[in-house]
């Protein structure tokens, strides 16, 4: 009698939390994004860099609909960013759905566009209860809890203008996270921060990256790219240039567009 032969264990398949393909973004005759395809795995840290107009923050704004794409597609956790398929054709989503999905994604900017006659508490209690009509004090217990993650617990009472550049950008960061977000977007966060505030707020981000938050940051931080990347991202004029595992990128890149930047940036 022969043995039933045993059928191999399936390997169950991962959604990517974000995919893009194609994506292409004018701005009137201008081609900002002239055709991106990446994917981004769940728990993965995705550094980009390149020179300023490369369409690194546009993609950004893409990825949470913040911009509407020209042509291709999006997804975040298996979902089309901003659109509904029906078939062959793409319907878009009314803004009350874009929102919706929207709440699912954090998104971290330049400048911190906190609302300076609310505390740093406040601040980060705003969102869940405007949007998700969550009770104060269960909003405010994890606007304190977040504000404790971020270094900030002693700055609940305090007003934005009488915070640190890099204490207001880690409040933002808070902020961001009481949404309980899936997938995390940094926007340069650093760049309009004093170099001493700087370490400060990647450590926050450091810290995230070690819980497991699947980010996607926009960045001029070489070293925190290196050190904290999972993969790492060049752009130049619209397109991507060249991706890789960070350490590889910034010691061997095989781009002379690549090679030009980084004997730039780094020092």
């Amino acid at each position: 009698m022969t043995e039933p032969t045993a059928t191999p264990p399936t390997t169950p398949t991962i959604t990517p939390m974000v995919k893009s393909e194609g994506v292409h973004k004018y701005f009137g005759r201008i081609e900002v994004l002239k055709g991106i395809d990446l994917q981004v795995m769940p728990g993965e840290v995705m550094c980009v860099i390149g020179p300023s107009g490369s369409g690194k923050s546009t993609f950004l704004r893409c990825i949470n609909h913040l911009e509407k794409l020209t042509a291709g597609k999006l997804w975040v956790d298996g979902e089309l960013v901003g659109y509904r398929q029906k078939g062959d054709k793409l319907h878009e989503l009314r803004d009350s759905e874009v929102a919706a999905k929207r709440r699912e994604i954090g998104m971290v900017f330049q400048r911190f566009n906190l609302f300076p006659h609310m505390t740093a508490c406040e601040n980060i209690m705003e969102a869940p209860i405007q949007v998700r009509g969550e009770n104060k004090g269960s909003a405010r217990q994890r606007a304190l809890t977040l504000l404790e993650r971020v270094g900030l617990a002693e700055k609940a009472k305090a007003y934005p203008r009488e915070l640190s550049g890099g204490q207001q950008q880690r409040v933002a960061i808070a902020r961001a996270l009481a949404m309980e977000p899936k997938l995390m977007l940094f926007d340069e966060p650093t760049s309009a921060l004093d170099p001493e505030l700087v370490g400060e707020v990647l450590t926050v981000m450091r810290q995230l990256a070690e819980d497991g938050m699947t980010m996607v940051v926009v960045t001029h931080e070489m070293g925190f790219a290196r050190e904290v990347g999972d993969t790492l991202v060049f752009m130049d004029d619209g397109v991507i240039v060249e991706q890789g595992h960070p350490r590889a990128v910034l010691v061997d890149p095989q781009h002379e567009r690549t090679k030009s930047f980084l004997s730039k940036v780094l020092h």
